[in-house]
C-alpha cells in the first residue's frame, strides 16, 4: 500500500505532566529524521496541552484517548470534541478497554465518530476479538459486526479520516503474540470489507494498522505486511527509546 504510515502510542493512563514532558524532550531527537512516517501520541487529558507546546516545532503529532459523543452539559467527568478539537488531531475510540470495562457498544462507538468527525478530529476506530470468540472462530464475524455498527452512517468522504485499528484482545497485555500472518489476514479482511462497504478507492487508501503488543522486536516483521499500514503501541510506547526504534523501523 503506497500510503504514509502511522505509528501511534497509547500512553493510557499513565504519565504525569513531569513525566510527560521528559518523554517528549527525548522522543523528539530520536524521531526528528523521520519524515515518512506519521507519528502521533494519544496522551491523557492532563498531558496535551503542555505536550502541544513541546511538538511544535516537530513532526509529531497530538491525540486524545476518548472523548463523550456530546458536545457539552450535565456529564461530570467527561470531555468532549468540542474541547478537544483545538489542541488534538486524532482520538481513540471503541478500544478494548473501554469496551470491556466500560462497557461501550458498538452504537455508543459510532455516536462518538460522528461527534468527532463533526469536530474535525480523526477518529481511530478499534476493533478486534477475544481469545474465546477467536476460539470459537468468530473472529471474522465480531470484526464485521463491529466495522459496521461503528462506522453506520459514516460517508465516503467522512472514511477519509478515519484510521482503523485492529486490536486482538488476546494479545494485549497477555505474552501472547498475533503472527505477522495472523494479523495480516484480519487486515486483509477489513480491507476487503471495506471495498463492500464503501468502495475500491476507499478501501485502498484507509489505513489499517495493528495495536496488538507491537514492540522493537516484532515491528519490522508486522510492518512489511501488505495491508498492515502502522500500529497503535501501548507498552512499548511509555518509553522514548523503545518507541523511537518502532517509529524508525
Amino acid at each position: 500500500m503506497a500510503m504514509k504510515p502511522l505509528i501511534a502510542a497509547n500512553w493510557k493512563m499513565n504519565k504525569d505532566i513531569k513525566e510527560a514532558v521528559s518523554f517528549i524532550n527525548k522522543f523528539k531527537n530520536l524521531i526528528k529524521n523521520i519524515k515518512n512516517t506519521e507519528i502521533v501520541i494519544c496522551a491523557p487529558f492532563t498531558s496535551l496541552s503542555e505536550i502541544k507546546k513541546l511538538i511544535k516545532t516537530t513532526n509529531i503529532k497530538l491525540g486524545a484517548q476518548n472523548m463523550h459523543f456530546e458536545e457539552k452539559g450535565a456529564f461530570t467527568g467527561e470531555i468532549s470534541g468540542l474541547m478537544l478539537k483545538d489542541i488534538v488531531e486524532y482520538v481513540i475510540l471503541g478500544h478494548s478497554e473501554r469496551r470491556q470495562i466500560f462497557h461501550e457498544t458498538d452504537d455508543l462507538i459510532n455516536k462518538k465518530i460522528e461527534s468527532a468527525l463533526k469536530n474535525k478530529l480523526k477518529p481511530i476506530l478499534c476493533i478486534g476479538e477475544t481469545l474465546q470468540q477467536r476460539n470459537n472462530n468468530k473472529t471474522m464475524k465480531i470484526i464485521k459486526n463491529q466495522l459496521k455498527g461503528c462506522l453506520k452512517n459514516v460517508s465516503n468522504d467522512e472514511m477519509k479520516n478515519i484510521v482503523v485499528a485492529y486490536e486482538p484482545v488476546w494479545a494485549i497485555g497477555t505474552g501472547k503474540n498475533a503472527t505477522p500472518e495472523q494479523a495480516e489476514e484480519v487486515h486483509k479482511f477489513i480491507r476487503e470489507l471495506l471495498s463492500k462497504m464503501y468502495n475500491e478507492t476507499i478501501s485502498k487508501n484507509t489505513r489499517i494498522i495493528y495495536g496488538g503488543s507491537m514492540k522493537p522486536n516484532n515491528a519490522r516483521e508486522l510492518l512489511s505486511m501488505p495491508n498492515i499500514n502502522g500500529g497503535l503501541v501501548g507498552g512499548a510506547s511509555l518509553d522514548a527509546k523503545s518507541f523511537g526504534e518502532i517509529c524508525n523501523t
